[in-house]
């Protein structure tokens, strides 16, 4: 229903422009009001004003690829007396990260290709055929865009929006949040725009003839890390970037947007801290650029703001840095426990790790650390891998050795009458030739990282809580399941400008990013898996109070956070929120937890009445 004041002011506009007809200006209201949808809610497959088979076709002879159906992962498996695929390769592959993202459909976590309905059923595509369960389409979009081109991604978005569609943005699927997939969707899928081009110099779009910057890259909106390091390596050259088995994480989508980080970025920063342009598809169709000189206010909210909320990215442009040497540290331990719990010497060490990890980064280092299990009868042990670029050996090892030292001493002293013995199974540093070495060496190590069913939830640690309250940090998170810690903050991440770009703040007295996480198998009640989120809920709960308003990686966290515009976006959400609504005024983008999607219902189907 279009307001009375709209009405009046419009036909005021109608007496003062003589050429302009009253008629097609009408047309124009009708289709502005009609562009929200049915009482505010957007178009899904289910709906009576999903396109027909005409509308799609039309949309089909505009793209350059047939439409894409997509299928969830396990779908060749079904049905199970006469497979539809090849169920073999979806067996085989089922956890290898690439593969994954070279199917329309898949998730890299599978819960995010299910859908929960209010009465508890669950609508999946199980691996496990012997479950019983009908393979349904869940929560996988089922028709779309493969985009290869800017005007493939045009037509697509010009699409959904005429035809008011639920619409999602997927390049390889990597998301905790399930922002690459929606129950009855419309999804335009980037991966295949893999074009790369690698600059002598590049001037960013309106800016300076003298503003030039050296072996700059630009990569379109489909590639994936390992294609992009290759990339910048054949040009001698390091990219700041995300680090995944295979490098299967797209280089020019989520993970920047989100902010980026990496093992680079004590060092170089982050990945919003070294993008020089971005093209992107807005709403309107439109494609534009935005860099330090045209759409800054775009470009300023681009660089965190999240994935799937402005438009989509069709390439990105990022500074290169000089290859390098690198030196590499490694440090693991063991514990043997005879006490039931978390083992005191367990404690000691983690916060001995947490208290010398702001050392750690402002010397440069950057890496990984994880609790894994120790051989049987065992506790958990802790893994730490890292490197030290731009630095010379003897200035990496007085960084690091210390580290080494000072949990050594902590072995030499440890007992099993009081309360676990810690042994350090091996601790080194070396130099690698460079970071792309490193990565091919000792990090990309496999493929069996993706497939599971998986809720997390994370923190920033600021250098506050670290050099103050290290012990309680280390009780506190050692009482979580599936902890993980890296070191990809502090350092040069920060000495930028907290605003600088629209990233949350708490980025820049961050240090380490902690995550934890529970699984489930395949088939789980969704009684049980409410359990498993309530249990997430809780430990949410117990990290915010460790250290509140710490703040949130937004592309590993919780779809659960109570006040997720303060922990993911801080005071930085009301300016993202106002750019949103000058470029998407009708939220044609909009994705769990992200800018704006308070006004909607959980699904983001329907708007919420206010």
């Amino acid at each position: 229903m279009i307001c009375t004041t709209m009405f009046r002011t419009m036909f005021r506009l109608v007496a003062r422009i003589t050429m302009l007809s009253w008629v097609p200006l009408l047309t124009r209201l009708v289709a502005l009001a009609s562009s929200t949808g049915s009482h505010g809610c957007k178009c899904i497959s289910t709906d009576d004003c999903w396109p027909d088979a005409s509308a799609f076709a039309k949309l089909a002879s505009e793209v350059s690829q047939p439409l894409v159906q997509p299928f969830p992962t396990a779908s060749a498996c079904y049905p199970v007396s006469d497979p539809s695929g090849n169920c073999t390769e979806v067996q085989t592959l089922w956890g290898d990260g690439n593969w994954r993202s070279n199917q329309a459909g898949s998730m890299q976590e599978s819960n995010y290709e299910t859908f929960t309905f209010d009465n508890g059923t669950i609508s999946a595509c199980y691996r496990d055929t012997a479950l019983g369960v009908p393979c349904e389409q869940g929560s996988v979009p089922v028709i779309g865009v493969d985009a290869r081109t800017l005007e493939d991604v045009q037509a697509g978005v010009k699409f959904a929006r005429v035809h008011n569609l639920r619409l999602v943005v997927k390049n390889t699927g990597h998301d905790f949040l399930g922002r690459s997939a929606g129950r009855g969707s419309f999804v335009i899928w980037t991966h295949h725009m893999k074009n790369i081009t690698v600059h002598d110099t590049f001037t960013p779009f309106g800016g300076r003839k003298n503003e030039k910057y050296s072996q700059a890259i630009t990569l379109g909106a489909g590639v994936q890390w390992h294609e992009a390091y290759d990339a910048a390596n054949g040009a001698n050259r390091t990219l700041v970037g995300g680090l995944s088995a295979g490098g299967s994480v797209g280089a020019a989508g989520g993970w920047l947007l989100g902010g980026g980080h990496s093992a680079l970025s004590p060092t170089y920063g982050l990945g919003v801290d070294n993008v020089l342009e971005i093209s992107i598809v807005v709403a309107s169709g439109e494609h534009i650029k935005a860099n330090s000189h045209k759409n800054t206010d775009l470009f300023w909210a681009l660089r965190g703001g999240g994935g799937g909320t402005y438009g989509i990215v069709t390439s990105v442009t990022y500074r290169t840095h000089p290859l390098q040497q690198v030196i590499a540290g490694f440090l693991t331990t063991s514990i043997k426990s005879s006490t039931p719990g978390t083992p005191p010497i367990l404690v000691k060490l983690i916060s001995e790790f947490f208290r010398m990890s702001p050392n750690l980064s402002d010397a440069g280092w950057g890496g990984y650390g994880l609790m894994a299990p120790s051989a049987p009868g065992e506790s958990l042990a802790m893994q730490f891998v890292a490197i030290a670029p731009n630095s010379s050996w003897s200035a990496a090892n007085d960084s690091f050795l210390p580290l080494i030292a000072n949990v050594a001493s902590l072995a030499a002293n440890s007992s099993i009458d009081d309360g676990g013995l810690l042994n350090i199974t091996f601790a080194s540093t070396f130099p690698v030739e460079s970071f792309h070495a490193w990565l091919t060496q000792f990090i990309d190590s496999g493929t069996a990282e993706t497939g599971g069913n998986v809720m997390i939830g994370s923190r920033l640690l600021p250098k506050a809580l670290l050099d103050v309250n290290s012990t309680r940090a280390a009780e506190t998170w050692l009482g979580l399941p599936g902890i993980t810690f890296h070191l990809v903050a502090g350092g040069a991440v920060s000495k930028t400008d907290p605003d600088a770009t629209g990233l949350n703040p708490a980025w820049r007295k961050g240090v380490l990013h902690a995550a934890f996480g529970s699984g489930w198998p395949e088939g789980t009640s969704s009684a049980d898996i409410e359990q498993i989120a309530n249990g997430i809920k809780q430990n949410l709960t117990l990290i915010e109070n460790l250290s509140p308003n710490a703040g949130a990686y937004l592309n590993e966290a919780s779809l659960f956070e109570t006040d997720f515009q303060q922990t993911f976006f801080g005071n930085h959400y009301h300016k993202l929120k106002a750019i949103k609504k000058r470029y998407d005024p009708t939220d044609l983008f909009i994705v769990p937890k992200g800018v704006g999607s308070e006004d909607w219902d959980e699904q983001l189907h329907c708007r919420r009445r206010k």
